[in-house]
């Protein structure tokens, strides 16, 4: 095993979040014995996780949001953009804090006559420069830098209504089970019950992981948006949902 390789691919899940086997070989050109042998050594480390024929970097239970932000960054930038493409003229939107929901922002500018009611002052900050009207929820800053949430928090948020919440949460269960943490729950359920439709945004690395707590299920949800490849039993099982797969390096492969 050459530490400069390992050294390398490391670097690379670094900056991408997640690659694939075959991204690896083209880049670095060794086999793909060689680049298999070396992720499956790393992961034996426990410095990576191998799934979808890739592999992301390991990390622990309770990420800081600084670091959970940089996580799959462009597969969540994607998502994003396809997200903002149900925004029309004139809506009022929750966008939760979610570091997922938070990559909006730069895809919504244009937009005449839009209201975002948000928890996360970064993307406030952000849209406070461009024409769109932001509401920014007061109460208690419980993840620096960004994002507030607590009882004062939900108190305000239950005082508006929108046409539409976009949302993201740590995970998703292959049976349509939305999982959230204690710290989100009541806030993350005003939204859902609040607004006329709710967006679910999630990406794949999220798929089987489990929270504190049963948010809602796809039934509570009219469009979720992922890379992940939704099987056809979801799709069926929640067939009024309506999915949206975005095209990722990992799902053109």
């Amino acid at each position: 095993m050459s530490q400069k390789r390992i050294d390398t691919i490391l670097n690379i899940i670094k900056e991408q979040g997640y690659v694939t086997v075959r991204y690896l070989c083209d880049q670095l050109h060794y086999s793909t014995a060689t680049i298999n042998r070396d992720l499956n050594d790393l992961q034996r480390q426990k410095r990576i996780i191998r799934h979808y024929g890739g592999a992301e970097l390991a990390e622990e239970k309770g990420t800081p949001l600084v670091f959970r932000y940089h996580k799959m960054r462009p597969v969540k930038r994607l998502i994003a953009e396809k997200a903002t493409t149900l925004v029309q003229d004139g809506m009022t939107v929750f966008i939760d804090g979610s570091t997922t929901t938070q990559c909006m922002g730069p895809y919504l500018k244009g937009r005449r006559d839009l209201t975002v009611i948000t928890n996360n002052l970064n993307l406030a900050s952000h849209l406070s420069e461009t024409d769109i009207r932001c509401i920014c929820l007061g109460g208690t800053i419980i993840e620096p830098p960004d994002m507030i949430g607590g009882s004062e928090t939900v108190r305000q948020l239950r005082s508006y209504t929108a046409d539409l919440a976009f949302f993201s949460t740590g995970g998703l269960s292959a049976d349509g089970k939305v999982y959230e943490s204690d710290a989100y729950y009541d806030l993350r359920r005003t939204m859902v019950e609040n607004a006329k439709k709710s967006v679910f945004l999630v990406d794949h690395q999220k798929i089987n992981t489990r929270l504190d707590r049963v948010l809602c299920d796809l039934s509570d949800i009219a469009v979720v948006i992922t890379d992940w490849t939704v099987p056809n039993t979801v799709k069926t099982a929640f067939a009024d949902t309506c999915f949206i797969q975005v095209e990722t390096p990992k799902t053109q492969r």
